[in-house]
C-alpha cells in the first residue's frame, strides 16, 4: 500500500514537472517582443543596408522605415508573401511577423538588389 502510495506521489510530482516545461517553452509571448525596425535608404540604385543580416525572433514585429529618392517597392519572401510599396521621402511601411524560423530574404526587384536578409530564430 505504501509502496502504491509512494509510485502515485511519483507520478504526479513527474506529472507537474512535465507542465513546467510546456509552460516555459510557450513563454515567449509575441506580445512581449519589442516591435524591430529596419531603416533603409534608397538613392538611385544604391540601397543601404545591402544583403545585411538581421536577426529576429518568431513573431516579432518587423517594421521597414524607407527613405527614398523614387517611389518603389520591396519584396519581403516570407509565407505569406508581403509586397511593400513606399513612395518619394520617408515611408513607414506596415509591420509583419514571420512565424517560422529560417532566413527571409527582403529585396527590391526593381533595383535587383537583397536589402536584408532577415535571420529569423
Amino acid at each position: 500500500m505504501i509502496r502504491r502510495a509512494l509510485v502515485a506521489l511519483t507520478l504526479v510530482a513527474s506529472a507537474g514537472g512535465l507542465t513546467a516545461c510546456g509552460s516555459d517553452d510557450s513563454s515567449g509571448d509575441a506580445t512581449d517582443l519589442a516591435t524591430k525596425t529596419i531603416n533603409i535608404t534608397i538613392s538611385g540604385d544604391s540601397v543601404t543596408p545591402n544583403g545585411d543580416r538581421v536577426d529576429v525572433k518568431v513573431n516579432q514585429p518587423v517594421e521597414l522605415v524607407v527613405k527614398a529618392d523614387a517611389e518603389g517597392e520591396i519584396h519581403v519572401h516570407s509565407t505569406p508573401e508581403h509586397e511593400l510599396e513606399y513612395g518619394v521621402g520617408t515611408t513607414t511601411l506596415p509591420a509583419f511577423k514571420l512565424d517560422k524560423p529560417g532566413i527571409v530574404v527582403v529585396e527590391s526587384h526593381a533595383l535587383e538588389k537583397t536589402i536584408v536578409q532577415l535571420e529569423v530564430k
